[in-house]
């Protein structure tokens, strides 16, 4: 009887690991450069429209640029200095900060209080909350030629009715602060429903368990609005003042269509500094060096007032609600975490 030696398995082909680390390397690749790719496009778009421009306008103010014959001398700082020089520069700042305290203030204390009375429990909701957005749809020209008759020295509709309430008639396009006021007003009309469809949606992410548990303590509706619905929308009360703070200081189309002219006032009583810095470019004086400078100066002031907020921004987030812990039988509040 013959014996058969065993049959040797064919032997199994061995994978090139070659192609195993280039997989691996490409997946890693795409774990690593997928995020980055994805916000890509914001990026580049903003480099296109924000950060060229922005670098070209600092190119353009240290030359002697004029609108018809171009590009001139190397100037050096001489024009942010000409610009610091000039008191028109000065009066067209301070009628901006005066304008946007008057406007940012009452607009956001205003649109608070309309988005805790549109979140309450009340009839025909939708119709109220497309309401107070229909002023943010109007076009800031109109919005501008409506408010400018409504606030006609001889024939507005506002000092008819303070001269039927026997009281004096108000010269809103002569005066100061009038003025100040009435362009405030236009800012205040297209703006407050925009900020309050924004607190509208931050208060309907507030737990409901926190009203029920203030509620069974017997905490009525303005404690509740106080003690609850204001701290849970600190986040959202910084961004909007943010936001209006830069929309106030870049305040262009209001003041410029409340008189015919377009020119901020007999007086240059309301001229903003965007007025100021569309008159040195394209107005007598034709000159985008300081223009240019006068727009770098309006950037650096939005971004000190952006890092003063990002300041207060860190120090309110820091100092968040302790986390409540029992040792024996008090409740003491600590910052700690619990250990086993």
């Amino acid at each position: 009887m013959s014996v058969q030696a065993p049959i040797k398995p064919a032997p199994v082909a061995e994978r090139t690991p070659r192609r195993i680390a280039f997989r691996q390397t490409r997946g890693n690749w795409d774990v690593k450069l997928s995020p980055y790719l994805y916000i890509s496009p914001f990026f580049i778009l903003f480099a296109i429209t924000g950060l060229i421009p922005l670098v070209y306008t600092g190119y353009v103010s240290v030359h002697d640029w004029h609108l018809l014959r171009g590009q001139g001398d190397f100037v050096g700082f001489q024009n942010f200095i000409d610009v610091w020089n000039q008191p028109t520069f000065w009066l067209a700042l301070r009628n901006t900060f005066s304008i946007f305290l008057l406007s940012s203030v009452p607009q956001v204390v205003t649109a608070l209080l309309l988005a805790a009375v549109l979140n309450a429990n009340i009839r025909a909701k939708t119709f109220w909350r497309m309401g107070v957005l229909l002023p943010y749809v109007v076009a800031p020209v109109a919005v501008g030629l409506i408010f400018s008759r409504l606030f006609g020295d001889q024939y507005g509709l506002i000092n008819a009715i303070l001269e039927i309430l026997g009281m004096d008639q108000i010269a809103w396009h002569s005066d100061v602060i009038p003025s100040h006021i009435a362009i405030a007003s236009m800012v205040n009309f297209r703006w407050t429903g925009y900020n309050t469809l924004i607190f509208l949606a931050a208060m309907q992410a507030i737990p409901k368990e926190l009203y029920e548990a203030a509620i069974i303590d017997g905490a009525g509706r303005v404690r509740q609005f106080i003690s609850i619905t204001v701290p849970q929308l600190r986040a959202t009360l910084i961004f909007i003042i943010v936001t209006a703070t830069i929309g106030g200081l870049q305040i262009f189309d209001e003041p410029r269509v409340f008189d015919a002219a377009g020119t901020g006032g007999a007086s240059k009583q309301w001229i903003t500094v965007t007025m100021y810095l569309y008159d040195l470019g394209w107005g007598n004086q034709k000159n985008f060096g300081r223009a240019s400078a006068v727009a770098l100066i309006l950037f650096f002031i939005i971004i000190a007032i952006g890092v003063i907020n990002y300041a207060i921004t860190r120090r309110i987030s820091t100092a968040g609600p302790k986390k409540p812990g029992r040792i024996g039988n008090k409740t003491t509040f600590t910052n700690t975490r619990r250990t086993k």
